[in-house]
C-alpha cells in the first residue's frame, strides 16, 4: 500500500507501520489481506497534531483527540486459519507403496525414453523389411 508514492513511504514509520522495502508479496490473497489490514489500521488510527494549537492535513479532528486512548499490549494481531486436516485411514495398498521406489522407477523410465523410441523404431523397420 505504501510502495507507490515516496510521501506515504515516508509517512508509514512515523505512524507506527514498518516498511520493508525487499518484501514482495507472492499472492493476491495475501497482498489483499495486508491493506485490508493497513485500512484498518488507519481508520483506527489517532494522530497528535506536534504544536496543540495549529493542526496539519493529516491531524485528527479534535474531537477524536478528546476521546483518544492508550492500547496496551497487543494491537490488531494477526489471526490465521488453521486449515483443515482430513483423516484417512491407511490401507494395505498405502502401507505397501513405496515412494522412495516408485520415483526411482519414474527417474529411469525418463532417461531411457530416447534409447527405447529408437529401439522401437529400429524393431518396426525390420518387421518391414
Amino acid at each position: 500500500m505504501f510502495s507507490g508514492c515516496r510521501l506515504l513511504e515516508k509517512l508509514a514509520p512515523t505512524v507506527g507501520i514498518a516498511v520493508d522495502h525487499r518484501r514482495k508479496n507472492r499472492s493476491l490473497e495475501g497482498l489483499q489481506a495486508n491493506v485490508q489490514r493497513l485500512k484498518t489500521y488507519k481508520a483506527k488510527l489517532v494522530v497528535f497534531p506536534r504544536r496543540a494549537p495549529k493542526s496539519k492535513a493529516g491531524d485528527s479532528a479534535p474531537e477524536e483527540l478528546a476521546n483518544a486512548t492508550q492500547v496496551q499490549g497487543v494491537f490488531m494481531p494477526i489471526v490465521r486459519e488453521e486449515p483443515s486436516v482430513e483423516l484417512v485411514k491407511a490401507t494395505d495398498e498405502m502401507k505397501l507403496f513405496s515412494a522412495y521406489a516408485k520415483l526411482r522407477v519414474e527417474r529411469m523410465n525418463t532417461r531411457h525414453v530416447g534409447a527405447r523410441l529408437k529401439r522401437a523404431a529400429e524393431a518396426e523397420k525390420e518387421e518391414k523389411k
